[in-house]
């Protein structure tokens, strides 16, 4: 079907293009009756104006471009529609790209949103500092960018994070409280700052309830349900006894927990199992998994607001803000029968 235009509107009516584009924005200076021809022709031929062309003349896009990770869990949707409910009512719109855990993808994502000439990017990274140069060049070029849970290591960024540290802390604490002394650690891969977080609050505990702490107990992994089978598989061939485990992220747990049920290892009398980043996936898995579930719908709330801020002024300073996550206990870490 052929998009309309204002020259097709132009040669119906044998008048001139700014004519006719001066009448659709009702100026004052065209005459009425040649208003109402240029409006009767624009219905009759079926002509919609182009809102983006529209936009730049006033040098908005009235976009937001929005990059998550991955899309397997839900997490990226919740943010996703958090971001959407505050951005749609005043009147900016939504472009979504996934990276795919990959940071060249990630990349060719930004260079993306650049050249769809969005007026900010709300992100979620892949690596903490592969792609810093084009953070860094985008905001020097007017573009400003949000982040949030996975951040980079530029100090100079607007953030939205929750206490990784101190929400592994208290994870692992119920563990030990629920009689657990040989807990394992499925630990993301050291690009993504908050795996340090997370491993020092597993480290940190441990050492507040003087457990010795076990290299062979740290496994350093992906971030997907196979490398949190793969990682479980490892511990029981390598005979290493364990009695829990806290993963990094609940795609990795589901993964262990799934291999080791295969194994007849049974959850949690034999082995207690929680992780990070919990969504709906946790109630869904049996037994159910106990996590930290991250506030996604605040997150992306308070990263649209954050945006909006920016591109209204772009000397807004920078802002980092901590949001609160809720540990879920479930039966996966119930105490041994």
């Amino acid at each position: 079907m052929k998009h309309i235009t204002i020259k097709d509107i132009a040669k119906h009516l044998t008048i001139s293009v700014s004519t006719v584009s001066r009448a659709l924005v009702d100026d004052k200076n065209i005459r009425r009756e040649t208003k109402e021809k240029v409006l009767e022709a624009a219905k009759k031929l079926g002509y919609k104006p182009n809102p983006v062309a529209t936009n730049l003349k006033y040098g908005r896009t009235n976009t937001v471009g929005v990059i998550v990770p991955e899309m397997v869990t839900p997490s990226a949707s919740l943010v996703i529609e958090a971001i959407q409910r505050v951005l749609y009512p005043k009147g900016l719109k939504v472009i979504i790209a996934q990276s795919n855990e990959n940071s060249e993808t990630e990349r060719e994502n930004l260079l993306t949103m650049e050249r769809f000439m969005v007026d900010g990017i709300i992100i979620c990274l892949c690596h903490h500092s592969k792609n810093k140069e084009e953070y860094m060049r985008l905001q020097k070029e007017g573009i400003p960018m949000v982040f949030y849970d996975r951040i980079p290591d530029a100090p100079d960024a607007s953030k939205i994070v929750v206490n990784d540290y101190t929400k592994s802390f208290f994870l692992v604490e119920h563990l030990i409280r629920s009689g657990r002394k040989r807990i394992a650690h499925l630990q993301a891969p050291d690009y993504i700052l908050n795996s340090h977080e997370r491993y020092r609050g597993y480290r940190n505990c441990l050492e507040k309830f003087n457990i010795p702490y076990d290299d062979n107990l740290v496994i350093k992994t992906g971030m997907t349900i196979a490398n949190g089978r793969q990682a479980a598989e490892r511990l029981l061939k390598n005979k290493i006894p364990f009695d829990a485990i806290f993963a990094f992220t609940e795609t990795l747990a589901i993964g262990a927990m799934n291999y080791l049920r295969e194994q007849s290892v049974k959850i949690p009398n034999d082995v207690a199992i929680a992780g990070f980043s919990g969504t709906e996936l946790s109630t869904i898995v049996y037994p159910q998994l106990t996590t930290v579930e991250q506030p996604f719908e605040k997150m992306g709330q308070t990263a649209a607001e954050l945006i909006l801020e920016k591109i209204k002024n772009p000397e807004t300073s920078n802002r980092t803000v901590v949001l609160d996550a809720e540990m879920k206990l479930r039966q996966s870490t119930e105490c041994r029968i």
